[in-house]
């Protein structure tokens, strides 16, 4: 039995969102448990899905002794502070450095943290890491598909292993093959395997076009799976986060294993496949006119909701999810059996339990945020329904997820529904409509405030999927973000 040291920082920079992500957000309770440490990290990650769950049943299943360090999250937005960094990385370290001697360490992180005073935030956790626990310690990491793998993750780690499908249904999948990962290392008694290889394709992904529900990125993923065998253990292609604007955004492949050759051949096809599919990386994106509008002619006599994803304002790319712009183009052409979520907008929600139910009331509703292109919705609001915001999800990505959005509202604008909540959170769960008495399926038209996720829970009841440019932060054509990098300027000069 070995002692494993347990935790994971959770953050995705777009350094072009509207606001930053300080330590009291990482408290925050919204589709993930809040801050918590040692023991209380156990309880609060038990039963949901997340790597970090998977790698500890994994690992407690090996019969491994678990040491509880931290765990914690922050929705999608801008860099994330010197002090909230500097606090959550010292109160993990502290534990870490208490809980000598060690075997291993496993951490679950995103992979594409961007700080205020340093840009490779994953990248400088595990230097600390590893600085903390010494070269003969094994230090594996589980890190999201969007990671933006630095020359120093992966010269820290032992290994890194990275999700597979978008939406991410497989995050405690992703965990307990890399806890394998680490019970390999301390089996053979190796700190890193042999055999390690990179593969950097010269181009960006943009994130709506990553779904791994269908091509290109399915044959891409499809054909990684067929080359983890013999002496490749591991192997794994990250898409890479445009947004967070940092050289590592570019895609990167990295393998792991016993036999060099071996590892080189796998990288190596698994780049000829990225390459072979590089212009179909490309996505159809309607404007806000096109995409109601085409919409609403889908939705004339078909069985299954026509789902409009409002990506560029998605929660989970750092977006506010207060843009209103789709809202009043249905209201303008008039959609009927159309339903938005989720708005947030606090002091509407509020405004609406005010009022109570029945009520018609004048609200101001979104574009708080600042985004370029929005406008609030100033207009009269039926109040439908409302509850305080807390509910459990019930979709594959999130299931059994311990929602908290705060105070939320069903609101009615002519013949158009919109829930709205107190917090930004990405709508990809079915869930976030139900707990307010919206059945998803009997819509003709629903707008989520996502890219992909939405899809996990979505997808099989829609008719079709529109994937809509609205204004916010999270840009569908990379070509157009107002990159600051010099590498990523050069991509597109």
């Amino acid at each position: 039995m070995a002692r494993i040291a347990v935790g994971g920082v959770q953050h995705e920079t777009n350094v072009f969102a509207p606001y930053q992500a300080g330590y009291e957000v990482f408290e925050r309770h919204d589709e993930w448990p809040p801050l918590s440490r040692g023991m209380q990290m156990l309880d609060n990650v038990r039963g949901v899905h997340l790597p970090i769950t998977g790698a500890i049943e994994r690992l407690q299943a090996l019969g491994h002794e678990i040491v509880p360090l931290l765990w914690c999250s922050a929705t999608p937005c801008a860099h994330v502070t010197e002090d909230a960094f500097e606090r959550i990385t010292g109160m993990m370290l502290e534990t870490l450095s208490d809980s000598a001697p060690l075997d291993g360490v496993y951490l679950d992180l995103h992979g594409a943290m961007v700080c205020s005073h340093v840009s490779d935030g994953d990248g400088e956790l595990l230097r600390r890491v590893r600085q903390t626990v010494g070269e003969d310690v094994p230090v594996v990491a589980s890190l999201d598909l969007h990671a933006n793998i630095s020359d120093q993750m992966i010269a820290q780690a032992s290994l890194l292993e990275v999700y597979r499908t978008y939406p991410h249904v497989d995050m405690g999948v992703t965990g307990a093959r890399a806890a394998d990962h680490l019970d390999l290392l301390l089996h053979r008694q190796l700190a890193r395997f042999p055999a390690t290889t990179v593969r950097r394709p010269g181009f960006l992904i943009p994130p709506v076009s990553g779904c791994t529900l269908v091509d290109p990125a399915r044959s891409v993923y499809n054909n990684l799976c067929q080359q983890v065998s013999g002496d490749v253990c591991g192997l794994s292609f990250a898409c890479g986060f445009p947004a967070s604007d940092v050289a590592e955004v570019i895609p990167v492949i990295v393998a792991y294993g016993f036999d060099a050759q071996a590892v080189d051949a796998a990288a190596d096809e698994l780049l000829a496949e990225v390459n072979r599919h590089r212009e179909e990386f490309r996505g159809q994106l309607y404007n806000v006119e096109e995409g109601v509008s085409e919409a609403i002619r889908l939705s004339a006599g078909v069985d299954g909701p026509v789902i409009l994803a409002d990506s560029q304002d998605n929660p989970g790319g750092g977006g506010f999810g207060d843009t209103t712009e789709i809202l009043r183009e249905l209201v303008a052409q008039r959609a009927a059996g159309a339903v938005v979520g989720v708005i947030n907008d606090e002091q509407a929600a509020n405004s609406a339990h005010a009022a109570g139910l029945g009520a018609t009331i004048e609200l101001v509703l979104g574009g708080k945020s600042g985004v370029a292109g929005c406008q609030p919705l100033m207009a009269d609001f039926k109040v439908l329904g409302f509850s305080d915001g807390r509910f459990t999800a019930t979709g594959p990505m999130l299931a059994g997820a311990d929602m908290d959005f705060g105070r939320t509202a069903l609101l009615e604008i002519g013949s158009v529904q919109v829930v709205v909540g107190s917090k930004p959170i990405q709508t990809m769960d079915q869930s976030m409509f139900r707990h307010l008495g919206v059945e998803p399926s009997r819509q003709k038209i629903i707008v989520v405030k996502s890219s992909i996720h939405f899809r996990n829970d979505f997808q099989e009841m829609a008719s079709a999927i529109l994937m809509v440019a609205a204004p916010g932060p999270v840009i569908a054509d990379v070509a157009t973000l107002p990159f600051q990098n010099p590498d990523l300027i050069r991509l597109f000069s």
